[in-house]
């Protein structure tokens, strides 16, 4: 089976108005930027998108932030945006701020079929308002929901035409939890080999829960916080 489709274009029909769309990346790494940039282009609103960050002003979810695309972020550290921060503060952006491990593991439930599941974080704070509460070993519990989407748009190092994917380093990170837990999973990709020619011991994602597979056109290795010694 052949998932390969020739371009970003291709590669995003059927996403429309009010969609929940889950992104992969960690900061600036491992974002699928090919996508963002053409949901911008496309003019896509009222999105609901679920990421561990939301990009800077000018890169990543900020792009789509700016155009007021997205009326609702799911995302666990959001501190290196400040038009995030202005819509946020001024109540044009509804926001649920989850902790990370929660927010990996509502993805990673989803992804599994597991509706909930009880844990420790958040316990005591406005995360678990509204939440049910049990004791496990004599320490309280807050029931958190799985967390799914319409697509799941990841980014990975390597795919083959079956969308088997391999990330790499710590670009890994939340895309192999999201590429599970989307009704349909894009991967863009920055090279696309025949099946077979992928290590089956070193896949990440089986192309069980990849739909669509496309080469990304170019790939900016950016630093989001660039930190150097001073000169003696």
């Amino acid at each position: 089976m052949n998932k390969v489709v020739k371009e970003v274009n291709e590669a995003l029909v059927g996403i429309t108005d009010d969609m929940t769309i889950m992104l992969g990346g960690f900061g600036l790494c491992g974002i699928p930027e090919n996508s963002i940039g053409k949901l911008v282009e496309l003019g896509v609103k009222n999105l609901t998108c679920i990421s561990n960050n939301a990009g800077v002003d000018d890169f990543g979810l900020g792009l789509l932030l700016q155009k007021k695309q997205i009326k609702k972020m799911i995302s666990s550290y959001v501190g290196e945006n400040d038009e995030f921060e202005r819509q946020m503060l001024s109540g044009e952006l509804e926001v649920d701020l989850i902790p990370q491990g929660s927010l990996a593991e509502r993805c990673r439930a989803g992804g599994a079929g597991i509706p909930a599941f009880y844990t420790p974080a958040g316990f005591g704070t406005e995360v678990a308002e509204g939440k049910e509460v049990k004791m496990f070993k004599g320490k309280p519990h807050i029931l958190e929901a799985a967390l799914e989407a319409d697509f799941a748009i990841v980014k990975a190092w390597k795919a083959d035409t079956a969308g088997n994917l391999i990330y790499k380093a710590t670009a890994r990170n939340f895309n192999p939890l999201m590429a599970m837990a989307g009704k349909i999973t894009i991967a863009e990709v920055e090279e696309i080999v025949p099946v077979g020619e992928l290590d089956p011991n070193f896949i990440h994602t089986p192309g069980i829960f990849v739909q669509r597979v496309f080469k990304g056109e170019k790939f900016e290795k950016r630093i989001e916080q660039r930190t150097v010694r001073q000169k003696n």
